[in-house]
């Protein structure tokens, strides 16, 4: 007797599977716990300090890595693609990431050099929407910002091959070694295709959730050099 279960048995165990899937998405908590406080009248008129505050404000309630964002590109058919990054810093000229100019990422903003920003810091129930144009700085700068970082960035820098095909786990394996041996011996290892990136912004959303569900959105955006109007959002 064959021990392969039934078409019959085999869609009902899937179903099975998903409804206990539908269940847990319903039974997850969501900001369960006090959220601050924010008043949108009393936000600056620039929005660079008030994500400075709100990063500092999700890193002391315990968020971890709230440096991390997505990142969303745009391909040269027109779809989009998004990843996880960090920010590198968050000034004046915008906000820095870094990543391989050969990359995906780095190949899409070269052809259309847009893209959105986003955060999530559920400790403290916010999220920030960022979305503008992005520039690449000159090679002395994308140098500097690599040897800020340590060991374990400029080793993963010097693997290199970012987004392309992988024949095997293996050849990851030494290849990392071998970057690895060389980061250690040379910390100030050059990465030509090691590219710091700034976008600077046309749209700031910030995002204060509330446990009744009445959100406070709060947009900026940029009308000039240095000058912007604010609005709110229905949630």
């Amino acid at each position: 007797m064959s021990n392969v279960p039934d078409a019959r048995q085999q869609e009902q165990e899937q179903d099975e599977r998903q409804e206990s899937f539908r269940r847990l998405l319903r039974s997850l908590p969501v900001w369960d716990t006090e959220l601050p406080h924010f008043d949108p009248a009393a936000a600056p008129d620039d929005p660079l300090p008030l994500f400075q505050q709100w990063l500092s404000d999700a890193a002391r309630a315990g968020t971890p890595e709230p440096h991390t964002m997505s990142l969303a590109t745009v391909g040269a058919t027109g779809r989009p693609s998004v990843r996880t990054v960090m920010l590198h810093d968050a000034d004046e000229r915008g906000w820095h990431f870094a990543t391989h100019r050969t990359s995906r990422k780095g190949r899409e903003l070269a052809a259309r050099p847009e893209a959105a920003l986003g955060f999530y810091w559920p400790a403290v129930g916010r999220q920030v929407r960022i979305q503008g144009t992005v520039t690449a700085a000159d090679a002395a700068e994308s140098r500097a910002d690599l040897g800020k970082r340590s060991p374990g960035a400029l080793a993963a820098a010097l693997v290199g091959h970012q987004s392309e095909e992988l024949s095997s786990y293996a050849e990851l394996e030494r290849a990392s070694e071998a970057a690895w041996e060389r980061a250690r011996r040379e910390p100030d290892a050059p990465v030509d295709s090691w590219t710091l990136y700034v976008l600077a912004a046309d749209e700031v959303e910030f995002f204060q959730g509330d446990a009744r569900r009445r959100h406070v959105r709060l947009v900026y955006r940029r009308t000039g050099p240095g000058s912007w109007t604010t609005g709110l959002l229905w949630p």
